[in-house]
């Protein structure tokens, strides 16, 4: 190759070199740079009041984020269309003292859910969902003062239970109004107002008591009708083999009532 040549191609063999080494250190940049967690969308960390916060508030979440911060002091799932909460749906934030989860479509909550919140968590928003029973279970060993108004609870032992084990957001217990219930004159009303004439889990148990009453009552006549239908039917027998007997010659009579008298004994 001509030397005027090679002179002219050295600058545009550098400018390829130098362009593939510029791509390949922005591409370690962006994977050097990337943050090492890709929020939700609408999803974003903060501080507040010297409190590490995650808001996802109106971010049109379809469930519970998994790679929330484990620094977390205030989560905000409020306003999103969450419809059920999983066992073990927080189990990472061991440092969680307050958990905003209102206005969701919330129906169920799993045993367990927020399990490893017991110790630090002091505030647990439920309102505005659509919880019409959950298990007292869901909430074991929680110290967190709960708000569970504005739900479409259905008042009976469940609910009594559940209202025994945790402890309420102050003004909060007008709020839980009874939309159904086995009772119809209940429903429309505050259930502290219900519970104050009414002990659904002492009716409940009382119920369950006149069940068994009546269920044992029932085999008992039905082992009672066997017996007598038993007796009744021998005795039938017995009565035509006599009967039969008499109709015989008198040596073998003689010999087959001893045999009946020995059967009946």
């Amino acid at each position: 190759m001509p030397v005027a040549e090679r002179v002219l191609l050295r600058p545009v063999t550098m400018g390829l070199l130098l362009h593939s080494l510029l791509l390949l250190l922005l591409l370690l940049l962006g994977c050097c740079l990337r943050p090492a967690t890709a929020f939700p969308k609408g999803c974003y960390p903060s501080e507040e009041e010297g409190l590490k916060t995650f808001r996802c508030s109106n971010a049109r979440l379809t469930e519970v984020p998994r790679d929330i911060p484990n620094d977390t002091n205030k989560l905000y799932l409020d306003s999103n269309r969450i419809p059920f909460l999983p066992r073990d749906a927080f189990r990472d934030l061991p440092l969680l003292l307050e958990l905003d989860l209102s206005h969701n479509a919330i129906a169920s909550v799993e045993s367990g859910a927020f399990r490893g919140l017991a110790e630090h968590l002091h505030s647990l928003d439920l309102s505005s969902n659509r919880l019409v029973s959950v298990s007292k279970d869901a909430f074991s060993n929680l110290k967190a003062k709960v708000n569970l108004s504005n739900n479409p609870w259905l008042c009976d032992c469940r609910l009594q239970e559940l209202i025994r084990t945790v402890e309420l957001v102050a003004g909060s217990s007008g709020g839980i109004v009874c939309d159904s219930s086995a009772q119809e004159e209940h429903v429309g009303k505050a259930f502290l107002q219900v519970i104050a004439d009414t002990d659904f889990c002492n009716v409940y148990k009382k119920t369950t008591d006149i069940a068994m009453l009546v269920t044992m009552f029932g085999w008992f006549a039905m082992v009672i009708s066997y017996l007598v239908y038993y007796v009744r039917q021998n005795q039938e027998d017995a009565r035509r083999h006599l009967e039969y007997l008499k109709s015989l010659p008198s040596k073998q009579r003689r010999s087959e009532e001893s045999s009946t008298i020995s059967t009946v004994v």
